[in-house]
């Protein structure tokens, strides 16, 4: 009997080694991972560099709390605003968190209470970011939510029209909504929620918890769209696997989160520090991330090939290595028999597979996905006669 709470349906398998895109569980059973801990270890896993950085921190110093200067701090936020100009950065240790100092944020300088996001998106689970999800059941048995979120439908500018009034006072939205089902946003509807935004001085918060750090083959998702955010949010790809998030806001908002207003007893130290610098170092590079795109788009074309031998597919989505496989039947057998097959995969929703390998993976192991992923359709679908 199992001492944790059981808020996981989790696997029996128990990994105890990883080595770039491969798992190795206590059999020593070899796993290709196209899940990188939910978008987490971009770089895969126990990447050299990283593993060096953490081992020479380690024999350093851990922490001293925010009280003191970490120049790793400093440095790492040199980094990360040369790709969101005229920026400030507060680091946490997590995505909610993360989107809880932005809500904290957006509402204070705005002095506004009333936010607009939207159904089927999904921003964390403490009451402030489980506030701001669109999703029903991420709100079911704790009682009432934190009050002034209204939720519109994805891509349907009208609505979001129609929700504005002189009490709102920030849209929060992700450019694809991840555990919402990898559904992405088209650049006509982000046009007219910039202008929106322009239009009655409403914050723009993007959160970039899981299409961030080079996932859709830029630095942020947003920089492929008409977005011009006040705000983002990161964590998971941002330490490789080390807890660590951050919020990045413009310049105009350090009066408004000053000495006090906001803090983290862990964010920020040394080792998380050590580990999301060199993961950004590698991944915040023009030739990296078009290498992203590149894969990407291989990836897409080979899973495209696909939905003529099965038309149980019903549509491919994503962007760069963010990518949702749409069947027209519930996929949560597919996942245990590629999982069998030696295929680490995700869900979005019921009838979502999702893949989110290492952006560093390479040609053939997209090549030996494939090759699993129709194995495992051919028995699913075609042997099986599931349909």
């Amino acid at each position: 009997m199992s001492n944790l709470f059981p808020t996981y349906n989790k696997k029996t398998i128990n990994f105890q080694n990883g080595k770039g895109t491969y798992l190795y569980d206590a059999e020593n059973k070899k796993y290709l991972d196209f899940l990188s801990g939910i978008a987490v270890c971009n770089l895969g896993h126990c990447h050299p560099k990283i593993v060096d950085a953490l081992q020479k921190q380690v024999e350093s110093i851990w922490h001293v709390s925010n009280l003191f200067t970490i120049h790793k701090q400093e440095e790492l936020a040199d980094l990360l605003v040369k790709s969101f100009n005229d920026g400030l950065v507060f680091f946490c240790n997590s995505g909610t968190e993360a989107n809880e100092a932005a809500i904290k944020l957006a509402r204070k300088h705005s002095g506004k209470f009333h936010f607009i996001s939207f159904k089927q998106s999904f921003h964390g689970r403490t009451f402030g970011s489980m506030a701001a999800t669109g999703q029903s059941k991420i709100h079911e048995g704790y009682g009432e939510m934190l009050s002034g979120f209204t939720y519109v439908p994805y891509n349907d500018l009208n609505a979001l029209m129609d929700e504005i009034n002189e009490n709102t006072g920030a849209i929060i939205l992700e450019v694809i909504q991840g555990e919402g089902g990898v559904i992405v946003g088209n650049n006509d509807f982000f046009e007219g929620i910039q202008a929106l935004c322009k239009k009655h001085e409403l914050l723009l918060i993007v959160d970039e918890v899981q299409t961030g750090v080079g996932r859709t083959g830029t630095m942020f998702a947003y920089e492929q769209t008409p977005l011009n955010p006040d705000i983002i949010t990161l964590a998971k790809g941002l330490g490789n696997g080390f807890p660590v998030g951050a919020m990045i806001g413009k310049k105009k908002f350090a009066t408004t989160f000053s000495t006090g207003a906001h803090g983290s007893t862990f964010g920020g130290n040394y080792l998380a520090m050590s580990a999301a610098f060199e993961t950004i170092n590698m991944i915040n590079d023009l030739t990296f991330l078009e290498s992203v795109k590149e894969k990407g788009e291989y990836l897409f074309n080979k899973l495209n090939e696909m939905k003529i031998e099965f038309p149980q597919i019903t549509e491919i989505r994503g962007k760069g290595l963010m990518v949702g496989i749409e069947l027209n039947n519930p996929v949560e057998k597919l996942v245990e028999l590629l999982l069998d097959n030696g295929l680490i995969v995700g869900t979005a929703g019921a009838n979502v597979l999702r893949l989110l390998p290492p952006l560093n993976l390479s040609y053939k192991e997209i090549d030996e996905a494939i090759s699993i992923i129709k194995k495992a359709f051919s028995f699913y679908f075609l042997d099986s006669k599931v349909h």
